[in-house]
């Protein structure tokens, strides 16, 4: 398929400097561009393999029809200019996990993970949980490992566990997965989607190409999943945290198939959110025929996912929390929610026009707002209206440091900005590591 073509990759980063390098091993003509400036070791090492790179600002100009494929960074919304060119054109538009899934072997088991909220922490615990039990597991995708990157690594029987963004399911159409599980699904990205029912209808193609033979697994208490799971051919198997499913939490216990699993309190990640992040995994694991002493062992030890409500450092009876992954309300509804102590929130970053009125029911704790970056305006105006404290700087380092002088012992200074960090940063990751190099700094 992807074989002495002529290819124009839109969109460099991690995902575009590994598709390139997997395509050029398939005697492919291959043009990659970017508008920014990309690491010059990256670039050397693609113009030594025959890639062209060019920078600009205008990649529509250097699309023709020539072309037989534009592979898209996930990011790049379809209303880009060189998308719309390469489609009026009738160039196939696709992304860097299509590529790959064409390369990869064909009797290995994928199991991929999407949701609105949950997916990084399901995926690592699956990912930890069938490496523990000495599977041969492999970990990719929209968790920070390209799954190019997997391309020659990936052998006959392996698992691989693949974190699946809504951005990335939007190109795909061959990509089919033994076992798909959506965590949720909230109004989430509709500034890339246009709509909540487009972007359900992008997050359900995880379950495209299955059949009764592969599995779907789905939060039962999630209404907008269950009003659209009659659609799905695999077999269902449903988890809940209020009722009883085939995996479900009673007193205080997760069961699954009836059968005892794990008490919620010797899960050492705490919250319902976590919990049901766990009993997807369990099922993952039991399917594959994980034991109990295996999967108990792990939820004991397992700490969490940086990045992701990540405990920093405590300093003068101050509890500093790193949730840099909280790029939307919904996620930093989950973190606040976990907290009881009075907290400072540190919101703010690219703005998608996007509402801050989800937060209020789960802010009784905050008693200070810090805003900063691109929607620190808006973050502003919300608080003065509901009453909040709030103050705005232009960066993150400067609201840490006026939460250290303002914060008391026993108080939470929260990063949950439940916004994008690329007003100001490269990716979330990049700014949940400033903020610890910040806190460890006071």
């Amino acid at each position: 398929m992807f074989e002495n073509k002529k290819i124009f990759i839109l969109g460099m980063a991690r995902s575009g400097y590994e598709v390139a390098k997997v395509l050029s091993e398939h005697n492919n003509q291959i043009t990659i561009t970017d508008e920014k400036d990309q690491n010059p070791i990256h670039v050397k090492e693609l113009l030594k393999l025959g890639i062209n790179f060019i920078k600009s600002d205008k990649p529509s100009e250097l699309i023709d029809d020539t072309y037989d494929y534009l592979v898209k960074n996930p990011g790049i919304n379809i209303e880009h200019p060189a998308v719309k060119k390469a489609i009026s054109l009738n160039i196939p538009v696709t992304n860097e996990v299509e590529v790959a899934y064409s390369y990869l072997p064909k009797n290995i088991k994928i199991i991929a993970i999407t949701g609105s909220n949950g997916k990084t922490t399901t995926t690592t615990m699956i990912y930890e949980i069938l490496k523990k039990a000495l599977l041969p597991v492999l970990l990719g995708g929209n968790i920070g490992y390209p799954v190019c990157s997997l391309v020659g690594k990936a052998k006959e029987n392996d698992i691989l566990v693949l974190e699946i963004s809504s951005h990335q399911l939007q190109d795909m159409e061959s990509f089919k997965a033994d076992i798909s599980i959506m965590t949720n699904l909230n109004p989430v990205h509709l500034d890339h989607f246009g709509s909540y029912k487009n972007y359900k209808k992008q997050k359900f193609k995880i379950f495209n190409n299955q059949t009764k033979n592969d599995l779907a697994i789905l939060n039962k208490e999630n209404s907008d999943i269950m009003s659209e799971e009659k659609q799905i051919k695999a077999t269902k198997i449903f988890f809940s945290s209020k009722q009883k499913s085939n995996c479900y939490i009673n007193k205080g216990t997760i069961y699954y198939e009836g059968e005892e699993i794990i008490k919620t309190n010797e899960i050492a990640v705490k919250g319902t959110h976590n919990y049901e992040n766990a009993m997807c995994a369990i099922i993952v694991a039991k399917t594959l025929g994980v034991s109990n002493k295996i999967i108990k062992q792990f939820f004991k030890e397992f700490k969490g996912v940086e990045h992701r409500i990540e405990f920093v450092r405590e300093l003068n009876g101050v509890k500093y929390y790193n949730d840099s992954k909280a790029t939307n309300t919904e996620s930093t509804s989950i973190a606040l929610s976990s907290f009881k102590n009075p907290t400072i929130l540190l919101l703010g970053g690219l703005d998608r026009g996007h509402s801050f009125q989800p937060l209020l029911p789960f802010m009784k704790n905050v008693k200070f707002i810090l805003a900063y970056g691109k929607t620190k305006d808006r973050i502003i105006e919300f608080a003065k209206v509901n009453n909040f404290k709030v103050e705005k700087y232009d960066s993150l380092p400067e609201c840490v440091k006026r939460a250290y002088v303002i914060s008391k012992p026993g108080d939470i200074v929260l990063l949950s900005p439940a916004c994008a960090s690329w007003d100001q940063y490269e990716n979330f990751e990049k700014r949940g590591e400033e903020f610890k190099k910040n806190v460890f700094e006071l």
